[in-house]
């Protein structure tokens, strides 16, 4: 195992290319606006930018990608991708279309399916069990670094350079961050025995779907983060474009808000699950689970008020609040579903994941968003947006209800896979494991 220093250094340089590759996502969000006046598009349209254009490609090689990952250099394949998505955050800048843009975000896409796979496999293959929970929040708070940054950043660099010059000047950190990220990652398989040993029990991609189907926790832990996607990405990507035309913000303040609620909030959300799940349910993830079935379920009864509030202010306040709550699941999720299967398919079981969820989530959700609050508009005039996105709330019980599913199954499922010897791990082989929850 590696010592203590570098594990701070893998954690610290693999937040901040989480951060990166998440950043102009958001800042796509706050100047959606702008595009739209420049390029005369409708919602539907942008909708399908946002949506269904960048989740097809993002989530397709997902799969190569991670299959790579599970027994190539990953260090190596996160530098190679990042690069990529870096140049094309760049080259949006100088798009003189939609259908160019549109062009562009695919092959930002493509990049960005390198980070979080093989990312989630280094960390499993570094840290204890014990510790991944912890870890992997950390990891995670790139995620709430990035909303941070990106709306506060692209709401400065917006109102006094324009769109284009934002994203010309986000993509350039992750040029130096893949220079970095090759230099100084290192990958555990890199022994001549270990890399034979795993190419010599490669497993073909259908055997690993099969055996993670199979898996009961697994399969709920799919639904359920595919289910928060949609409804997730839905609201997501609409919340700058709901608060300027219902509160009449301008996108620098905005972009300061947001900053606060989702920076903040995220962040703050983030590290207190992990440090809870390592604490006070480390090795425990039944009990894990049960909280964040009652987290996801607490985000949708709060995100319903967030949107019939009369008051600005008010609005933000509960997301800020459901924005704490719901991030506090993210360590333990992505912590248990690594413990969850074996090491050959760590990469794989993220790419799975995220392939379903942003087809479902990021493909489907914005784009449905747009859709209805083109359809309420003829009802609702400027307030069909906020109707829509009200109208996307509820999903999150849906959410608490697999998780809880989730829970009951959860510890005989991971002794299954810490039991496997061979590739073709199924968790009905496993003995029977008490279950406390029943």
């Amino acid at each position: 195992m590696y010592d203590r220093t570098y594990k701070r250094y893998m954690l610290a340089i693999l937040l901040v290319i989480l951060a990166s590759s998440y950043m102009d996502r958001y800042a796509l969000g706050l100047v959606l606006q702008d595009i739209k006046a420049e390029f005369h598009t409708t919602d539907t349209q942008l909708g399908l930018l946002t949506g269904i254009a960048f989740a097809i490609f993002y989530s397709l090689m997902g799969i190569p990608i991670a299959r790579w990952a599970d027994r190539g250099n990953r260090a190596h394949i996160i530098s190679i991708t990042i690069f990529l998505w870096s140049i094309a955050v760049i080259m949006s800048g100088w798009v003189v279309n939609f259908a160019q843009l549109l062009l562009v975000r695919i092959i930002v896409a493509i990049g960005e399916a390198g980070c979080l796979p093989p990312a989630h496999s280094l960390l499993a293959d570094t840290f204890e069990r014990e510790e991944r929970p912890r870890a992997v929040a950390t990891y995670m708070l790139g995620s709430s670094l990035s909303v941070g940054v990106g709306y506060l950043l692209a709401g400065w660099l917006n109102d006094l350079y324009g769109w284009r010059a934002t994203f010309r000047i986000l993509g350039v950190p992750g040029a130096v961050l893949s220079v970095l990220a090759w230099l100084t990652l290192r990958e555990p398989r890199r022994r001549m025995r270990s890399l034979q040993h795993l190419g010599q029990a490669r497993v073909a991609l259908f055997e690993v779907s099969k055996a993670l189907w199979n898996n009961r926790t697994f399969r709920h832990l799919l639904f359920c983060f595919s289910i928060a996607s949609f409804f997730g990405y839905g609201i997501l990507q609409w919340l700058p474009a709901f608060f300027m035309r219902s509160y009449g913000f301008q996108t620098q303040e905005l972009g300061a808000w947001f900053t606060l609620v989702y920076g903040v909030g995220g962040f703050l959300g983030t590290f207190l699950g992990g440090q809870w799940a390592a604490r006070y349910a480390a090795g425990n993830e039944q009990l894990q689970l049960k909280v964040m079935a009652a987290g996801y379920s607490s985000f949708g009864l709060i995100s319903v008020f967030i949107y019939l509030s009369p008051n600005r202010y008010v609005s933000l306040a509960l997301l800020g609040l459901a924005t704490l709550g719901s991030a506090t699941t993210t360590g333990p999720m992505f912590a248990t579903i690594q413990t969850l299967v074996p090491e050959r398919m760590r990469a794989t079981s993220i790419a799975v994941i995220y392939l379903v969820a942003n087809l479902i989530g990021m493909g489907l959700g914005p784009l449905v968003a747009g859709a209805l609050s083109d359809a309420l508009q003829p009802s609702f005039g400027k307030d069909s947006l906020r109707y829509a996105l009200l109208a996307l709330c509820p999903g999150y019980l849906w959410v608490g209800w697999h998780v809880w599913r989730a829970s009951t199954t959860v510890a005989r499922d991971i002794a299954a896979a810490q039991n496997s010897p061979h590739p073709h791990w199924h968790p009905r082989d496993a003995d029977p494991v008490p279950n406390h929850g029943h």
